[in-house]
């Protein structure tokens, strides 16, 4: 089964930090961008980070910028998002998808082949 599967999120406190994993499964990652979106209650989702199939383009939404890093391992075919100085407003369920090769800006370039099913970030004290 073809799929990407996101791990690693919870409840924090503002300042605090999380490092959220998209694993892939059946399928390797090595040529494909990969972006992070999130989508909190109430609203439309958004992008938030994006890295290309070789890993040299890295972009944000200017909201995470400085906060945020996006990194992958494909040898495990992972790609991460370290979230640091978490504010409420990050609090949002966290999608990874998977698109090939590259992104724009901060959003892998369409189509997108894969989607995880989420998971939740919440930032409060």
């Amino acid at each position: 089964q073809l799929q990407l599967v996101e791990s690693g999120g919870g409840l924090v406190q503002p300042g605090g930090s999380l490092k959220l994993s998209c694993a892939a499964s059946g399928f390797t990652l090595e040529y494909y961008a990969i972006g992070w979106f999130r989508q909190a209650p109430g609203k439309e989702r958004e992008g938030v980070s994006c890295i290309s199939s070789n890993g040299n383009h890295l972009d944000y939404t200017d909201s995470v910028k400085g906060r945020f890093t996006i990194s992958r391992d494909d040898a495990k075919n992972t790609v991460y998002l370290q979230m640091n100085s978490l504010k409420p407003e990050d609090t949002a369920v966290y999608y990874c998808a998977a698109a090939y090769h590259y992104c724009s800006t901060y959003i892998p370039r369409k189509p997108i082949d894969y989607w995880g099913q989420g998971t939740q970030v919440t930032v409060s004290s």
